[in-house]
């Protein structure tokens, strides 16, 4: 007689998966505060309503949060690795004027671990909760033998929504329009296969303790968008500085030959710089964001109405006719 198997002696519980799914409707409450959903949360698929809106254009994102996760994992930050999960995702979003709307996550284990679920799950619903973004779904897998014990595979998308006319499009930026920047918080979610390999060249580079102040999470920047557009200013467009750097997130914004001078103020973070003495010059640039984490391209007229909005905004230069960006490092500095 042949032996039966069940989907549990393969190592997966659906009746835990179950369980897990009433686990994240309950936290995924606290993101219904301002917008709702239309319909059960525990549907195949989600609803939102946009009879609200005029002109509504769909805006989408999806992220991760890079092999910085697997020190997240390691230092046992997984309220960091939900909260840089959302602002990966829902930062880009708001580049284009766009509310975000609803947020859906992925998250596969080898063995799924209700505890690392939920507060993997508590970190993204802090995030969200805070830009009225709802938590309206996602994807839970248990894959043994195909995702190592201890690691997580974590994934995200973003749908926001704007009007069409208020819509950022990035090629109404004329030459002579300046630039303002947000600062960073530490590296964010980019450049730490570098700081890995120089980790794992200087194992004692840093303390744990030290090591958790490094991961801290990437920043929202919706109170920065959400303080611009109640003064009334309307950016000729925004850039989330991730991979890439600011070169890089910078230029892609423009078209027709123009380009940018920015005069970037010395990073002063103290374990930052253990990190960038190790770091090529030029690679500094290109692989992390350098203490800038947002940017805003305004006319000219409305430099002084927005530079005084936000967390820290400083100019950062202005566009010009000769195509590419150049980064002169000024004497003023960004102190975290």
């Amino acid at each position: 007689m042949k032996p039966k198997f069940t989907y549990k002696d393969s190592g997966v519980d659906v009746e835990m998966a179950e369980n897990l799914t009433q686990l994240i409707e309950d936290q995924a409450k606290q993101t219904q505060d301002k917008n709702q959903l239309l319909g059960d949360f525990k549907l195949f698929a989600s609803v939102y309503d946009l009879s609200s809106y005029q002109s509504p254009l769909l805006v989408t994102g999806c992220d991760g949060v890079g092999t910085k996760l697997e020190l997240l994992l390691h230092y046992d930050l997984l309220e960091v690795a939900g909260k840089d999960l959302v602002a990966m995702n829902v930062n880009d979003v708001l580049t284009t004027g766009a509310n975000p709307l609803l947020f859906q996550d992925y998250i596969a284990m080898g063995r799924v671990k209700k505890e690392v679920i939920s507060r993997l799950i508590s970190g993204m619903t802090d995030y969200l909760s805070s830009c009225a973004c709802i938590l309206s779904g996602g994807e839970t897998a248990e894959m043994p033998d195909l995702v190592k014990e201890g690691f997580v595979e974590l994934s995200g998308f973003c749908v926001g929504c704007v009007e069409k006319e208020r819509r950022i499009d990035p090629k109404k930026i004329q030459e002579g329009d300046v630039l303002i920047a947000y600062p960073s918080v530490g590296f964010h979610s980019n450049g730490w296969s570098l700081v890995r390999r120089i980790l794992k060249e200087n194992p004692d580079l840093f303390t744990d303790d030290e090591m958790r102040d490094l991961l801290v999470p990437t920043p929202l920047y919706w109170k920065e968008v959400l303080a611009i557009r109640e003064s009334g200013v309307f950016p000729q467009a925004m850039a989330h500085i991730t991979g890439g750097g600011l070169p890089k997130n910078v230029g892609r914004l423009f078209s027709s030959g123009l380009g940018a001078d920015l005069q970037v103020p010395a990073w002063k973070n103290s374990l930052v710089d253990r990190v960038l003495d190790f770091v090529d010059g030029d690679d500094c640039w290109t692989a992390f964001n350098m203490g800038v984490g947002w940017v805003v391209i305004v006319r000219p007229e409305d430099l002084e109405a927005v530079l005084g909005l936000g967390n820290g905004g400083f100019y950062l230069g202005e566009v010009s006719s000769e195509k590419g960006v150049r980064i002169q490092v000024s004497n003023l500095q960004i102190n975290e």
